[in-house]
């Protein structure tokens, strides 16, 4: 079984609520670890310690309305806030000038839009089976920049009736069989991937609670309603920002051409390197890929 106490589990406010976060190998060179939906900080489990011996101070935060972190306390939980937050958590709180960004799937445009925002603090990004926005000229002759139509009913639910689909989602059960069906059913996973003793359990877990489940709606109902976004964003081409580019291609719900379209809004990459037998859950799948990958593409910084 997964132990959930493997971790310390730190707790700062600098954004007037309680965020948690593991935070190993201080000293090291700060590397933030992102997750995305229907995840928490739980998915790094497999990667934090090796992270940690190569050299990197590993920051892993629940965002906002997620695992052991509060709700937003303005009541917002989309991209912006969920940015706002971090830098205020890992630069104000902790202090660190440069950092290096990890994440995919919901991290995946956190961090894209915290290198936007705050060139000069991230020195580099590793970026993952993640949304990206589409620039309609130079992906004109990519094929699949669309994600499959079969998967977008979980994606216009959310979206457009979170309130609806909470309500019927009545229990802790219901609520952890709905998030389960992500790592099983929906094959966002390579086939066996969430096969292990408990490893299912162990991710749907904290989404049991029913306050928690709604608000982690909010990156979805934010696409459709101008009124869930906390301030304007426009994640678009970043030509400064040195990024490695990972894909794991068993993944159903994603673009088909993710890794091509990622090579076109970062111009200055690394790969993209496609992972055998991985789907979208990189860090949980493909834990020494990403491990390997990281710490090659930081090696002149350790």
């Amino acid at each position: 079984m997964i132990d959930p106490t493997a971790f310390a589990v730190h707790t700062a406010s600098p954004r007037g609520f309680r965020q948690a976060f593991v935070h190993e190998g201080v000293g090291g060179v700060p590397l933030v670890c992102v997750h995305g939906w229907p995840e928490t900080k739980r998915i790094f489990w497999k990667v934090v310690e090796p992270l940690a011996a190569a050299g990197f101070e590993v920051i892993v935060p629940d965002l906002r309305g997620f695992g052991d972190s509060d709700l937003g306390p303005d009541g917002f939980h989309d991209v912006a806030a969920h940015a706002r937050d971090l830098y205020a958590l890992v630069h104000d709180h902790l202090g660190h000038e440069r950092v290096v960004l990890l994440g995919g799937d919901l991290g995946g445009p956190v961090i894209q839009q915290l290198a936007l925002w705050y060139p000069e603090w991230v020195d580099r990004m590793v970026l993952f089976n993640s949304p990206l926005p589409y620039l309609k000229e130079e992906m004109a002759g990519i094929q699949g920049t669309r994600p499959p139509r079969e998967a977008a009913d979980y994606f216009l639910r959310q979206g457009t009736d979170p309130d609806g689909l909470a309500a019927e989602l009545r229990t802790p059960e219901e609520r952890r069989r709905y998030i389960a069906t992500f790592y099983t059913s929906r094959f966002w996973a390579h086939p066996g991937a969430f096969a292990g003793p408990g490893e299912v359990d162990f991710h749907t877990e904290p989404f049991a609670d029913a306050a928690h489940l709604r608000a982690s709606f909010g990156g979805y109902e934010s696409t459709f309603s101008e009124a869930a976004r906390s301030e304007p964003t426009g994640l678009t081409r970043n030509d400064q920002t040195r990024t490695l580019i990972l894909f794991g291609p068993s993944d159903h719900v994603l673009y088909p051409a993710y890794d091509r379209m990622a090579a076109v809004v970062f111009p200055d990459h690394v790969g993209p390197f496609l992972l055998r037998d991985c789907g979208h859950f990189v860090p949980w799948e493909a834990p020494h890929a990403l491990v390997s990958g990281t710490v090659a593409f930081c090696g002149d910084l350790l």
